[in-house]
């Protein structure tokens, strides 16, 4: 490994900076939707970061949000390889039980009193991890499908495809509570 002058290491931190430091909120708030808890996410986001000052000189002009998305997945990917493997769920078993209205059930006055943004919290609560990581992705924090995808390490099309099922759902509980018309009402 070559020395560099002390200038050369300012001026790589300064560099550094410039490029990263925008970007950490939005590592972070990716880090919190790929993880359970803040204590992992924010333990993500510092591997991440160290792991992008190690391969900073060889980013090759990347845009920084995708380079970091994808050093912050193999970062998760890495983590999980070392951790070892864990029992399986359900694929499409969600957390927590399910609203009344959805399960072939007739729709009941769930909302009464609750407000749209509270009906849409249940309804993302109870989609099944994979739907709910990419809403969180592309709908909440703003992420593109590329960007998302590099991220999650899948591909455009899975992205698309999960994110057209998980609106899907939400647009059902929504019709189920008398938010949205449902599909003969428009």
């Amino acid at each position: 490994m070559e020395e560099r002058s002390p200038h050369d290491r300012a001026e790589r931190q300064r560099e550094f900076a410039e490029c990263v430091l925008p970007e950490v909120e939005m590592l972070l708030r990716v880090a919190m939707t790929l993880t359970a808890r803040p204590d992992q996410a924010e333990e993500l986001v510092r591997g991440t970061l160290a792991r992008a000052y190690r391969t900073f000189d060889r980013r090759h002009g990347r845009q920084p949000r995708t380079w970091l998305l994808t050093l912050m997945h193999q970062e998760r990917t890495d983590r999980r390889r070392l951790r070892g493997p864990r029992p399986r769920r359900d694929r499409e078993a969600g957390p927590g039980p399910s609203p009344a209205g959805v399960s072939g059930q007739p729709a009941k006055p769930v909302v009464l009193g609750q407000s749209f943004h509270e009906v849409v919290d249940i309804a993302l609560a109870a989609l099944p991890v994979r739907y709910r990581q990419v809403v969180r992705l592309v709908d909440m924090d703003g992420l593109s499908y590329a960007e998302a995808a590099g991220s999650l390490g899948m591909s455009e099309a899975t992205v698309k495809s999960r994110l057209r099922r998980a609106r899907r759902r939400i647009r059902v509980r929504l019709a189920a509570a008398g938010l949205v018309p449902g599909r003969g009402e428009r």
